[in-house]
């Protein structure tokens, strides 16, 4: 999930994200945020595939729903942006790849369900959380990466720290500025990215009306 790379937090995340297009079960309101909402369900469904895809114990207690609430509350306030820009919704089967690589850790379909039997999900489920955090990773880059520039001066510095670092490891030989430049240029763009991330939902939370319908995930 660019799988290699770690990306901010909400990326990881799963949600129904094909749910949120329309769905017939009636569920609980538990936050709306502007015109979005949040249900129990949806609540529930993000500690459980979050659990499973991190190989966690399953945590449901009522700090971990507030926590994932509050997850839940970005992921609406990049749907809502998400649909102000027009941008193109993926086809299902985008995620296949995600998928097969999930089920890469398991020795064979009967493991895969067993593991997802004991988290309460389902293949299905799993594979719109994994469409949907893919949709985010994309749409992240789509509005956050152009126009970042990263100077001279910022990837010779990370070089020289990674060079005091590789010296206590005792590395051999040394990688080169040359060598490392791109991959450093890299990592430094997806930190800003993710700071630009976060000061953009600090924003959005401002400005968007978020009503806990559930007063005790506030």
């Amino acid at each position: 999930m660019r799988c290699a790379i770690q990306r901010h937090p909400i990326v990881w995340l799963a949600w129904g994200y094909w749910g949120l297009l329309g769905a017939d079960v009636i569920d609980r309101i538990a936050i709306a945020v502007a015109n979005q909402v949040i249900t129990e369900s949806q609540v529930d469904e993000d500690l459980r595939v979050t659990a499973f895809l991190n190989r966690d114990k399953l945590d449901l207690s009522l700090a971990s729903k507030k926590i994932a609430a509050g997850r839940l509350i970005d992921q609406a306030l990049i749907k809502r942006e998400m649909e102000l820009s027009r941008y193109p919704l993926p086809a299902l089967n985008d995620a296949d790849r995600e998928l097969k690589d999930v089920e890469s850790r398991y020795e064979g379909p009967a493991a895969l369900k067993k593991a997802l039997r004991e988290y309460g999900i389902t293949e299905p489920e799993l594979k719109e959380h994994l469409l949907w955090q893919l949709t985010v990773l994309r749409f992240i880059d789509y509005r956050f990466r152009p126009g970042i520039q990263i100077p001279d001066t910022d990837i010779e510095s990370y070089y020289q720290q990674q060079l005091l670092k590789w010296r206590q490891q005792g590395v051999q030989p040394l990688p080169s500025l040359d060598d490392e430049r791109s991959q450093i240029e890299e990592i430094l763009t997806e930190q800003q990215i993710d700071e630009n991330l976060d000061h953009w939902l600090a924003d959005a939370r401002k400005q968007a009306a978020v009503r806990y319908l559930d007063q005790s995930l506030k």
